[in-house]
């Protein structure tokens, strides 16, 4: 396996061989310059084979009708633990932890169905007025003519929050959620990881299992509440997990409760101070707030890929898929088709159809928690405005070193 080759410009990028681009490479996503690799991926090869990287052989789709095809063809195209899951890294032999978004039907339409009333509409309605309360508590505590991280102070704070009451877990001890998340989703080849191992990884989420465990059979005593670890313990489908399923599928709900709404807060804020006419039309217009926030899911688009594997041979985009072939769908650039979205480099708050993104995926397994997501986002956007008309930037974002969550770890901010 030979070494990632990173280029400086974007003219090296199209002047390298087409089968020296690797797109697996988290060394891109930190420095923010994934953009010329796709690019030139759909410019040229749509459907890209790398046959040697990190993580094995792997096609890439990087065009949006590609990745839409296989993403309603689940009969074809597994996420099956067992099969390699759904990130381009393949699970851990003996220390996997399979969960609802990695099975395919009819398990996976079981164990998703006990969860998804926690934030159908009616629930969602409920919980309104709780998280615009805390919103105003959040922002009324920042620090003025300071510089502070508002990845720490607001977009994890406000994530946690609602992770913890969605789980109406300890609320003093939320931030073990925080942790929990970042062990689950960490790439341990980062310097800053806070695992080092698969098996380190795996020895503090089992801590993770022991603690949600007390809860959930103090839960399971109980009559059934509307909370995850009850539902999930009254649930015909998931009453019963294995281990290795219990620690899987409490990850899910913590690392997509938790890591994308949070990096679309911050994304957010960064991609309006970058673009200051848009900014200054949604401070003329709050009524934007509406598109604003799906124009932020698209243009930060907080899950880069997501993998499937061949079941059978099978033609995509013209190039022949194996079966037992890893097939890449990379929502980061997919997002960025110039055939599917209009200017879609560009950051435009009041695009026609912001919606018409990738970010949330599609089909069976498209995020169950995306109306919660806008929804939290719409409340901070809309009590950010009239408080803070301008919000500094004191620095630039430092970013995740990784393939998979594209994510911001601190953003410098000041209020005037």
């Amino acid at each position: 396996m030979n070494a990632p080759v990173s280029y400086d410009t974007r003219a090296d990028v199209f002047a390298a061989r087409l089968d020296q681009i690797d797109v697996s490479d988290p060394a891109i996503y930190e420095n923010d310059s994934w953009q010329p690799y796709f690019e030139r991926l759909r410019r040229e090869a749509p459907v890209h084979f790398t046959a040697d990287s990190a993580y094995g052989p792997y096609w890439s789709l990087s065009k949006y009708k590609d990745i839409m095809k296989v993403e309603v063809n689940h009969t074809v195209f597994s996420s099956e633990n067992a099969l390699g899951g759904i990130q381009i890294e393949d699970p851990p032999k003996g220390l996997s932890r399979p969960s609802f978004i990695r099975m395919d039907p009819p398990r996976h339409d079981e164990q998703r169905k006990v969860v998804s009333p926690i934030v159908a509409p009616l629930n969602l309605a409920n919980m309104e007025g709780l998280i615009r309360e805390r919103t105003i508590q959040i922002l009324e505590a920042l620090p003025r003519g300071e510089t502070f991280d508002w990845v720490d102070r607001v977009s994890i704070e406000l994530t946690t929050m609602m992770l913890a009451t969605l789980l109406d877990f300890p609320f003093e001890e939320r931030r073990k959620l925080t942790y929990w998340s970042d062990v689950a989703i960490a790439n341990v080849n980062a310097p800053d990881s806070p695992v080092r191992s698969e098996e380190e990884r795996h020895a503090k989420l089992g801590e993770m299992a022991q603690f949600m465990a007390e809860l959930w059979n103090e839960r399971a005593r109980m009559p059934p509440r509307f909370d995850l670890l009850s539902m999930l313990a009254h649930g015909e489908a998931t009453k019963n997990l294995t281990p290795d399923e219990f620690m899987g599928t409490l990850g899910l709900l913590i690392v997509g409760g938790n890591d994308t709404t949070r990096n679309s807060m911050t994304g957010g804020l960064w991609a309006l101070s970058q673009n200051p006419d848009q900014y200054q039309k949604l401070r003329a217009n709050p009524a934007l707030v509406n598109s604003l926030v799906p124009e932020i899911i698209r243009y930060q688009t907080p899950i880069i890929h997501m993998r499937r594997t061949a079941l059978a041979d099978v033609e995509i985009g013209g190039k022949q898929v194996r079966k037992g072939d890893k097939v890449v769908m990379w929502y980061i650039s997919g997002n960025r088709d110039e055939e599917a979205i209009t200017e879609p480099d560009r950051f435009i708050i009041d695009r026609p159809r912001p919606r018409e993104h990738l970010s949330f995926g599609f089909g069976i397994h498209r995020c169950v928690g995306n109306r919660l997501a806008e929804l939290q986002l719409r409340i901070l956007w809309e009590e950010l405005l009239p408080r803070f008309p301008v919000i500094e930037m004191m620095g630039e974002p430092r970013r995740v070193y990784s393939n998979f969550i594209h994510g911001i770890k601190s953003l410098p901010v000041r209020i005037r």
